[in-house]
């Protein structure tokens, strides 16, 4: 029988998951002070009465997950089979971050998953216009945090502002990881809302090296609002079912892809 203890940390992780829509098991450990392995069998009890859903290396609260908007926003639309293919492609993305550098992370459930999973004495400056990836990059020892405000649009947790662009165009990144609601080979990297277009096309002007993490249905889909070609990329990370029609097409590019 679970000690009080245990009961307690338990208890932990659910406020936790239900709180930022899913963690990893490192960031539980550290959150909680505890090995993983024990973070391991507590969410093992709680996989079992069916209060979260069990990923690749973390997990997720079995209420609902959403498909489209950040992790940190509320859904009822049901857990989304992709959670995983997005958490790995984020943990992906953060291998890519190194000391020193200064990167720019979008808006974005996938994007969040980078965030999170950033090491947190890894020393880094961060550059965000997003509330979920704010709260998501935490604190570090040795983390700067550079935030692009105004006004919050509900359904993406994106500030957006005439100030906020300035400052992203202003600042210099040597990667900038973006996110995009469509990626086509003709029309190129599109999203739904304009005013978010502008802080986008931004952080693309403004770095040095431009990382897509997209799951592979966003390729040949379109939505209104552009913001970059594919010839704008100099690499993309998604999973294992992108077509070989644009693995051809992403390699006569010249840019490298990442399957995870």
């Amino acid at each position: 029988m679970p000690t009080q203890k245990r009961r307690d940390r338990i208890s932990q992780i659910l406020e936790i998951l239900q709180l930022t829509r899913g963690a990893s098991i490192r960031e539980l450990s550290r959150r909680l002070d505890v090995s993983e392995m024990t973070i391991r069998r507590d969410l093992e009890v709680l996989s079992s009465d069916r209060k979260i859903r069990l990923v690749h290396a973390g997990a997720i609260p079995a209420e609902g997950f959403s498909d489209e908007g950040p992790l940190l926003r509320a859904s009822s639309s049901g857990t989304t089979p992709d959670a995983e293919e997005r958490m790995r492609i984020g943990r992906k993305a953060a291998s890519l971050v190194e000391p020193g550098d200064i990167v720019i992370i979008d808006s974005g459930s996938t994007t969040e998953w980078l965030a999170r999973s950033i090491p947190a004495d890894l020393p880094v400056t961060i550059l965000c216009f997003a509330l979920n990836i704010l709260v998501a990059t935490g604190q570090g020892p040795s983390r700067t945090v550079v935030f692009a405000g105004g006004s919050l649009r509900h359904d993406t947790l994106v500030f957006e502002s005439p100030e906020g662009v300035s400052l992203v165009r202003r600042y210099r990144a040597n990667k900038a990881f973006l996110s995009a609601g469509g990626a086509d080979a003709t029309l190129g990297l599109t999203c739904t809302d304009p005013a978010e277009a502008e802080l986008k096309k931004a952080a693309v002007a403004s770095s040095q090296t431009r990382i897509l993490l997209t799951d592979s249905r966003k390729f040949g889909t379109v939505k209104p609002a552009w913001f970059a070609d594919l010839t704008d990329l100099d690499a993309i990370i998604t999973d294992q079912g992108v077509s070989l029609e644009y693995v051809e097409i992403l390699r006569e590019l010249g840019i490298a892809l990442h399957v995870v």
